[in-house]
């Protein structure tokens, strides 16, 4: 048998990080330089050498303690190792996130020892001298972030490589012959890691599913879904448990809840809605104020504990929408149909019923199950309708949602007198320091292939505000209820603005002459409001508002009320969309259960669930984020020979961003397709500028732009630079 030749290692210097790595992760057993220079598979005399002046370094550093005569150990505790988690840059280098550091670690390619983007890492920090940058190593991976990815195959004669879309992706997946299943070389697959040799430069992994071919529709729908693991049908036995429910209207069980079916109720939602989960119900009572209630779905009631169905949902966490579908968080007969207030049915709901002063006070309150009856169904365009005409020209027509309706007078009324309480609560909350943030959203006009004929944009109006004030009234009271109660429960949380994002913010909008006052909470927060309202309308809205956006925290489920800051509300909570978000069903199922006087849960439990819920809303969150880019590229694709005006949103080192006026699609413009001088990036001044003429192109310029490249799979778009506006 033919002995292993052994390869001495060329860089020397690498020989105390690997040295360090090899006795953390044998933290108890001492080593002699022999067995390093084993691990390390090298036996030239000059790398052993090198192996024990290193040990000698290390133990005069204190790192190694030499626990006999030539055998050293790692140092019981180390300030130098930390644990955090890997983010990574798409120059294949990373930085390590840390609670211990104000500034981020930089982890350069070769001390990345096989850590993944968000993987949680044990680090070894070095560098740490004042006035330098702490670098550091990677010596260990403790968890993985994920472990499958989506990619696309190429299949050699005896083996395959995945490689991925993800900037941050830095290496592909090697898949051996045995591990491709039915792929095809090109395929878009999911594929699982499931080892990474320690000397093997790619993970080895499995091809889980094939999802069909690159730029496909349903191929790359699919592909976002799978890349944030998630699922795009049920599993046969859920849908099989779900159709088996009992979801009749039974007598027996109307009696035991407060019947509300002949309140004159209706609901109010997008055109396109299929699952209603809220409706309004309104009556006018002697004392001159008005009985209100906000009604919903009484999902908690199909949905028990314990069960295959609840198991799901919970893991599904929130329903995904989409551009072109929803991924229910229910089975449909429960979405669409047995939960669903849909007109003209009895349904079983969970309702917060008001009595409310022509001022908008809320004056008594009742938390409890009903059952309704809808009287009418809305889109959003017809209750503005009946808003803005004040009910009078509406009495019959033909409405948005294509079938013929007759509004009864006793429903315009309702729906003025509501929109009138609901100006009032939202004047109310502007005071108190709300935010408002009506960004405008990207929407698509679908053919029944799906693909984009059109764009549009959702804005929000008096009709949409209604509705918002009164579910954020309920959501509101509810969590107080229990609150003041000092029971667990769960609730909406939204911290103050991070200050060193709204400080990057303020630089930016300083190019546009905007300001923030930075001087109190309640500045912050009226200051945000006005420059909403000054943006309004204008080229640089969408940018502005991003912005502002991103400069927020996110808001997140938690046991821990801190408040929720954007709102103004000392107590916050979900409670009114539980069809598509598993946490209002976890708030219906223990108000219900404080209502009956039981005791306090356990907090530790139900915070669990609170960050899983979060966690997974960030992951659809993603998806419908993913979604929407990839349709502006397809939309972009057929309009490759136009000419459009757009607005720089972004500029780079290595070129500008661009967002298109018409649409809010936004590409790339390199920097050498900007072909009038040689530019250069002006950090301070978050500008190119021109190296012979001086000429600056910044954020919020017009410039004409068209489409050189639109890649559905990476789903990105490039842009060719024509010219600035007015030349």
């Amino acid at each position: 048998m033919s002995k292993k030749i052994r390869k001495p290692i060329k860089n020397d210097k690498d020989f105390s990080g690997k040295i360090l790595k090899i006795l953390s992760q044998n933290a108890n057993k001492p080593f002699n330089y022999k067995q390093i220079a084993a691990k390390l598979e090298v036996d030239d005399t000059k790398s052993r050498n090198q192996i024990i002046k290193d040990l000698k370094i290390l133990a005069s550093q204190k790192k190694l303690i030499e626990s006999e005569p030539g055998k050293y150990l790692i140092k019981a505790v180390s300030q130098d190792y930390y644990e955090g988690t890997i983010d990574m840059t798409s120059r294949k280098t990373a930085y390590f996130i840390c609670e211990e550091f104000t500034e981020d670690v930089f982890i350069p390619t070769n001390n990345l020892n096989r850590a993944l983007d968000k993987d949680k890492v044990k680090v070894y920090v070095y560098n740490r001298r004042k006035g330098k940058r702490p670098e550091g190593e990677v010596i260990e991976v403790i968890e993985r972030h994920k472990t499958e990815f989506v990619g696309v195959i190429d299949i050699q004669p005896n083996f395959a490589f995945v490689s991925t879309a993800n900037p941050k992706m830095y290496t592909d997946i090697f898949i051996p012959k045995d591990k491709m299943g039915d792929a095809e070389n090109g395929d878009v697959v999911l594929v699982a890691i499931e080892d990474w040799k320690k000397r093997a430069d790619s993970p080895f992994g499995v091809v889980l599913k094939v999802l069909g071919k690159p730029g496909e529709h349903n191929t790359e729908i699919h592909a976002i879904l799978a890349e944030y693991g998630l699922p795009a049908e049920f599993p046969i036995e859920v849908e099989v448990f779900a159709q088996k429910i009992d979801t009749s209207i039974q007598e027996e069980e109307i009696a035991k809840r407060r019947d509300m079916r002949d309140t004159l109720t209706f609901t109010i939602d997008p055109k396109d809605a299929k699952d209603f989960d809220d409706a309004l119900s309104f009556k006018k009572l002697e004392n001159g104020n008005f009985e209100i209630g906000i009604h919903i779905a009484d999902v908690s009631h199909y949905l028990q504990e314990d069960t295959i169905l609840d198991d799901e949902a919970y893991q599904r966490a929130t329903s995904v929408y989409l551009v072109d579908r929803v991924v229910p968080m229910l089975p449909e007969v429960l979405s669409n149909f047995a939960c669903s207030l849909r007109p003209n049915e009895e349904k079983y709901t969970f309702s917060a019923v008001f009595e409310v002063s022509p001022a908008a006070q809320v004056v008594n309150q009742w938390f409890g199950r009903t059952v309704i009856y809808s009287d009418q169904r809305f889109a959003y365009e017809e209750a503005q309708e009946i808003i803005e005409t004040k009910g009078n020209t509406i009495s019959e027509a033909v409405s948005i949602t294509g079938s013929s309706y007759v509004v009864k007078d006793e429903i315009a009324e309702a729906i003025l007198k509501l929109d009138d309480l609901a100006k009032i609560l939202r004047k109310k909350r502007m005071q108190n320091g709300a935010i408002s943030f009506d960004k405008v959203e990207v929407k698509f006009n679908l053919d029944q292939d799906g693909e984009p004929e059109g764009v549009y944009f959702k804005v929000s109006k008096d009709a949409n505000h209604l509705i918002e004030e009164f579910m954020l009234l309920a959501n509101r009271k509810v969590a107080e209820f229990i609150g003041k109660q000092k029971k667990t429960f769960v609730y909406r949380i939204h911290d103050e603005p991070n200050e060193d994002k709204l400080i990057a913010m303020q630089t930016v909008i300083a190019k546009f002459g905007y300001k923030i006052d930075f001087r109190n909470k309640g500045d912050i927060s009226k200051s945000l409001n006005a420059l909403m309202e000054e943006v309004n309308g204008k080229k640089e809205q969408n940018l502005i508002d991003t912005l502002a956006i991103r400069s927020m925290s996110k808001a997140k489920y938690s046991t821990d009320n801190i408040g929720h800051y954007g709102l103004a509300f000392d107590y916050y909570s979900h409670f009114t969309s539980p069809i598509r978000r598993y946490p209002d069903v976890m708030v219906h199922r223990l108000l219900q259960f404080y209502l009956d006087g039981g005791a306090s849960v356990s907090e530790e439990i139900y915070e669990t669930k609170c960050l899983h819920c979060s966690s997974m809303e960030g992951l659809a969150s993603n998806a419908e984020r993913d979604s929407i880019k990839y349709m502006q590229v397809k939309y972009m694709q057929d309009h490759q020979n136009e000419e459009f005006l757009g607005v720089i949103s972004g500029v780079t080192e290595w070129g500008i961003y661009v967002e298109i006026v018409s649409n809010k699609c936004e590409g790339m413009v390199r920097i050498r397709e900007i072909k009038d001088d040689y530019y250069t990036f002006d950090e301070k001044q978050y500008a190119m500028v021109g190296a012979t003429s001086g000429r600056i192109l910044q954020l919020g310029d017009e410039v004409y732009v068209k489409v050189k490249n639109a890649d559905l799979v990476k789903k990105q778009l490039d842009f060719h630079f024509l010219r600035r506006a007015g030349e």
